[in-house]
C-alpha cells in the first residue's frame, strides 16, 4: 500500500478537526454577534472560491487518473456552487429573502456534491493518487467547504425566525415615516 493514501486521509481528517476547532473557538462566537444576513454572507464566501475545482483539468493532463466524466462532475458541481454562493451573497447584501432558500439549496447541493465526489473517487480509485495542487485542494479546501457548510446549515436552522438584518425592519419603518413627514405640509 502506498503511503499517499493514509497521508491524504490523515491530512483531510486533521484539516476537518482544525477547521472545526477554529469555527468553534472563533467563528461561532463572532457569528452570534452579527446580523443574520451578515453571518450568512461570511460563511458563504468560502463557497465562492469553489471554482478552484477547475484545476482538475490541469491535474488530469499531468497524470491524475480521473475520468473525463468524473472531472466534469466535480467541475460542474463546484462551479454551480460558486455561482449560487455569489448570487446568494448579492441577494443577502440587499436583504432580499430569496437568499434564504438559495442558501438552503446550496447546502443541499454541497452535501450531495460531496457525497457524489467521494463515491466517484472511490469508484475510480483516486484516493492516494493525488499530488500537487490537487492534494492541497483535497487536504485543505474541501474540509474548509465541509465545515463552512455545517456552519451555514447551523445559521439557517437556528436563526430562521430572525430578520435578515438586526434593526432592518425598524430602519425601513423609520424611512417610510420620514418620507411621509416630508410629503405632508
Amino acid at each position: 500500500m502506498s503511503i499517499l493514501l493514509p497521508a491524504q486521509a490523515f491530512a483531510q481528517l486533521m484539516s476537518v478537526v482544525v477547521f472545526a476547532a477554529i469555527a468553534h473557538w472563533y467563528v461561532v462566537p463572532w457569528l452570534r454577534n452579527q446580523a443574520r444576513a451578515d453571518a450568512l454572507i461570511a460563511v458563504l464566501w468560502v463557497h465562492v472560491f469553489r471554482y478552484v475545482a477547475l484545476q482538475v483539468f490541469s491535474a488530469q493532463r499531468d497524470g491524475f487518473p480521473i475520468s473525463d466524466g468524473g472531472a466534469m462532475d466535480i467541475v460542474v458541481g463546484d462551479l454551480l456552487g460558486a455561482i449560487l454562493a455569489f448570487i446568494t451573497i448579492a441577494l443577502l447584501r440587499q436583504r432580499i429573502r430569496l437568499a434564504i432558500p438559495l442558501a438552503w439549496l446550496l447546502s443541499a447541493a454541497t452535501a450531495y456534491d460531496t457525497i457524489s465526489n467521494i463515491r466517484g473517487g472511490i469508484h475510480e480509485h483516486l484516493m492516494g493518487a493525488t499530488g500537487g495542487v490537487t492534494w492541497m485542494v483535497l487536504s485543505f479546501f474541501v474540509p474548509m467547504v465541509v465545515v463552512s457548510t455545517v456552519l451555514l446549515v447551523w445559521q439557517l436552522a437556528t436563526r430562521r425566525n430572525e430578520p435578515l438584518a438586526a434593526g432592518f425592519d425598524q430602519t425601513q419603518a423609520l424611512n417610510v415615516k420620514q418620507i411621509e413627514m416630508v410629503g405632508t405640509p
